[in-house]
Formats: C-alpha cells, structure tokens, sequence
C-alpha cells in the first residue's frame, strides 16, 4: 500500500510543472536571443543588452504567473521559489545560448 497522500502526489507534479516551465522559458530565452541577435559578430552577440533583458523579463513574467495560475498560494511562494526559477531559466538560458554561439547555429 502506497504511503503518499494526494498532497505529496499534488505537490510533486506542481514542482515537475514549475521545473519544466523554467527550463524551457531559458530554451526559449535562447531562442529569443538567437533571433534578436542574428547577423552579429559572437563577441558583439554575446554582449547585447537586450537578451539580457529578455532572459530577466522572462524571470519576472514567471515570477508574476506562476502564483497567479493558482500552483502556489500566495503565502507559499517565497524566495526560495523565486530564486528557483531564476536559477534554472538563466541556467538554461546561459548554456543553451552559449552552444548556439559556439556552434554558430541560428534561427
């Protein structure tokens, strides 16, 4: 007989949630960067502003919807989450993006 309750059962498949919706707003970040960035020079490419605004602006819009969906109550979602999604939407940002550059592919 199982010993987890729906709560463990809820609460694993909103961290598996909000683990692949970070991962893949750095993937798309990535993207987004590529795009925002074709034509330049590496060096040039890999100092832009703007992709560095657009891997934060994603942070921020995860930051804002994810306790607007209803996964987190308002007085769960604390630091530690927030610094969570930071953590692995620029951690896949950063490698996902620096694979592009190096490997010059583009979209």
């Amino acid at each position: 007989m199982s010993t987890a309750t729906m709560s463990d059962r809820r609460e694993h498949i909103r961290s598996i949630g909000v683990t692949a919706v970070a991962c893949l707003a750095g993937v798309g970040a990535a993207i987004g960067s590529s795009i925002l960035t074709a034509g330049e020079a590496v060096d040039a490419a890999a100092t832009e502003p703007l992709t560095y605004l657009l891997v934060f602006g994603l942070i921020a819009l995860q930051v804002i919807a994810l306790p607007a969906t209803g996964l987190y109550d308002t007085e769960e979602f604390g630091p530690k989450h927030v610094l969570f999604i930071g953590l692995m939407t620029f951690s896949f940002w950063f490698i996902t993006w620096g694979i592009m550059l190096s490997t010059g592919a583009s979209f």
